[in-house]
């Protein structure tokens, strides 16, 4: 039977059960994420293209893209023919799972220590009830949640973005106009930690987030967990790097956000929260 059901009410998946779930509903597998997508940001990375470097800004000295496609090859499973230009790619699920279990033990070291813990996304139409999971669960295994200062605004930033920096159910996101915004800049993050420094607070001990925000974060020495589509080199070159601690691969936007709910349920347990 699929698996669809909203956080919170998820029944928790075994592994063969959450492949064939990913595959299905195409959070990885055969995704909506196309190969000329892939391509283009793969050079744009290695042409140092800030829009593309999510916050970790010396990329471009250490991979081309030939490089980089190796890489996006080995750690998400896109096809690894330089010759394969256009039409579809792939994420191996398999290395979804894994990518998993990896966070799973991030976050279930910061419950083990009470950490503090900043959770964050660029990608609000796909991914808030992920992250607003993560948050929930680990503020009740007695993690300290950051609350980040009030006032916060940004831009444009390096993908001509701009706004209020907020928070919806304990994770920061980018506000304009109403409306919260899908951003890959870093600069969200940035300001974010610059208001914690000026106001006297401590950094947070993890960061769970994605795009520039978790670029950022990383960049600034802070253990960073995070998840990444097949289109966003740059935090998959981070995790290579050890500047980003896990990455995990998938389509970070598919068609309706309730088909991470089995992924978020499975993580967590894995995680012991």
């Amino acid at each position: 039977m699929p698996i669809n059901a909203a956080p919170g009410s998820a029944p928790v998946p075994t592994r063969a059960e959450l492949i064939d779930h990913l595959v299905r509903t195409r959070i990885a597998g055969d995704v909506a994420t196309t190969r000329e997508h892939n391509r283009n940001n793969y050079r744009e990375l290695s042409r140092a293209n800030r829009r593309y470097l999510l916050g970790l800004e010396d990329l471009a000295e250490r991979w081309t893209e030939a490089d980089v496609l190796a890489l996006m090859a080995e750690r998400v499973g896109v096809n690894p023919d330089p010759a394969h230009e256009t039409g579809a790619d792939t994420i191996d699920p398999e290395l979804t799972v894994d990518g998993l279990h990896r966070m799973a033990t991030a976050l279930r070291k910061a419950a083990a220590a009470r950490q503090r813990v900043l959770v964050a996304t660029g990608h609000p139409g796909g991914l808030l009830d992920v992250h607003r999971s993560i948050a929930a669960a680990l503020a009740a295994a007695g993690c300290e949640i950051v609350q980040i200062p009030g006032g916060l605004r940004v831009g444009p930033g390096s993908d001509e973005s701009y706004g209020d920096v907020q928070q919806f159910c304990d994770v920061a996101v980018l506000e304009r106009g109403a409306s919260l915004w899908h951003t890959h800049a870093p600069e969200p993050m940035t300001a974010i930690l610059d208001g914690l420094e000026a106001a006297g607070e401590p950094l947070p001990d993890l960061v769970v987030a994605d795009h520039g925000w978790a670029g950022c974060a990383g960049r600034r020495g802070i253990d960073t967990v995070s998840f990444a589509d097949s289109n966003d080199p740059a935090l998959f070159c981070g995790e290579a790097e050890g500047t980003v601690s896990v990455t995990v691969p998938l389509d970070d936007h598919v068609v309706d956000p309730r088909f991470y709910a089995p992924m978020t349920a499975y993580l967590l347990q894995a995680a012991g929260l």
